[in-house]
């Protein structure tokens, strides 16, 4: 009943001064008796009456709020705090009022939906408004703390499902801030709330957001790669994530080193991280072949991929043909020397052995590739010339030589 009188009195209030002059709705907001129930009121009120306050208005209202949090004694009051600060930070985001960075941050702190008892935890809906009027601010300065923030909540285990509501409720307050600020630091910890065990709605805003944060995130891509503690199969969705950014194509090729690079170097017993490894080479290979080598360590990584699976009881022929094909694409004087290597390394076993179905096989595919680079080489050349007129090799293989030969030109 008391609210609803204070209600209509404001409203009154209101008409009688047009929306025009703010003081009294200032005074009844800061009366050092009254409720936040009653500030509550007097907030909605504002809202209902269609005053258009300004900044600095609801600036000084959050600060006030602020100032009087000590005084929540039951949680009523602090439900009527919370969504005070939902209203005032709305308020503040849309008016891009960049002086209440500060408060913002305070009212996320104070408003945390995780603390420490005797103070009940928030629901969430405070903190996540708080720290999204952030963004619309421009309160950069916060980035860290927001980056932070989100960080530990991907690395807390929340069991008990009351604090993990309140908990994603606050995850998508710092997602949706940090999509805002589109910085790169933001990167990393909305991959890892798209690739965590957060529900659905949540990996789904994480996910959405990833290429509005950043339009090239090589670098941090690389970062999660390279990252010991980060489980192959998360690496390979960073890796997919950089395919479908749209970045330029060197960069691309620079994350694709990394990749093929990282997934011969971790070394694992698990067969479907194996396969996660395997995928994000093969894919990096293509890559490679598309948009070119990325620094000489590319080559070394490549052979790996040739010589592990030629060595393998069980290898891996589209990644071997991955290979061929990619320094066929490549033509440069170090995708050249290992076609020579791989195919000199063939020629000493179709003279000692073993020479089986694999030998003949790998042998048409390196023939056919070191024909597609036109490759000028000398030693290439004199190799498929005796390849061509040795009596080892049989009529088919000679004539695979002869037309290498043939599209090199003379």
């Amino acid at each position: 009943m008391k609210r609803i009188i204070l209600t209509v009195t404001l409203l009154l209030a209101g008409m009688a001064v047009f929306a025009q002059d703010l003081s009294y709705y200032t005074r009844e907001y800061e009366r050092g008796d009254g409720s936040f129930a009653e500030r509550l009121a007097v907030l909605e009120t504002l809202q209902e009456a269609g005053v258009q306050a300004t900044g600095v208005f609801y600036n000084n209202a959050l600060k006030f709020l602020l100032l009087r949090a000590p005084d929540i004694d039951s949680r009523r009051e602090q439900e009527a705090a919370e969504k005070s600060v939902v209203i005032l930070a709305q308020a503040l985001g849309a008016a891009k009022h960049t002086a209440a960075a500060a408060d913002l941050w305070h009212a996320a702190e104070v408003f945390d939906v995780v603390r420490e008892p005797p103070k009940d935890p928030s629901e969430g809906l405070a903190m996540q408004a708080a720290i999204i009027a952030l963004g619309d601010v421009d309160g950069k300065a916060y980035i860290p703390h927001i980056v932070q923030r989100l960080a530990d909540y991907n690395t807390q285990t929340y069991r008990n499902a009351e604090t993990r509501r309140r908990v994603q409720t606050a995850v998508i307050g710092c997602i949706r801030a940090l999509e805002t600020f589109k910085d790169a630091s933001g990167y990393r910890p909305v991959f890892f709330a798209y690739t965590g065990s957060w529900d659905p709605m949540i990996k789904q805003i994480a996910g959405n957001a990833l290429p509005n944060i950043s339009e090239d995130p090589a670098d941090v891509i690389i970062e999660i790669i390279r990252d010991p503690s980060v489980e192959p199969p998360i690496k390979l969705e960073a890796w997919r994530e950089m395919l479908k950014t749209r970045a330029p194509n060197a960069s691309k090729a620079k994350v694709a080193s990394v990749a093929l690079e990282i997934g011969w170097l971790v070394q694992t017993t698990s067969r479907p991280h194996q396969n996660n490894l395997r995928e994000m080479r093969k894919s990096a290979i293509d890559i490679i072949r598309q948009f070119g080598a990325s620094g000489e360590t590319v080559y070394a990584d490549l052979e790996k991929s040739y010589s592990n699976n030629f060595i393998s009881n069980q290898p891996d022929f589209d990644e071997i043909a991955g290979v061929l094909n990619t320094l066929a694409a490549l033509k440069t004087e170090e995708a050249v020397a290992l076609l020579h290597k791989f195919l000199f390394e063939l020629h000493s076993r179709r003279r000692s052995g073993p020479w089986r179905n694999k030998e003949r096989q790998l042998f048409e595919w390196v023939v056919s590739s070191v024909g597609v680079t036109g490759t000028r080489s000398p030693e290439v050349r004199l190799l498929l010339s005796t390849i061509q007129r040795s009596d080892q090799y049989t009529s088919q293989e000679r004539t695979m030589a002869r037309n290498a030969l043939n599209a090199l030109g003379n």
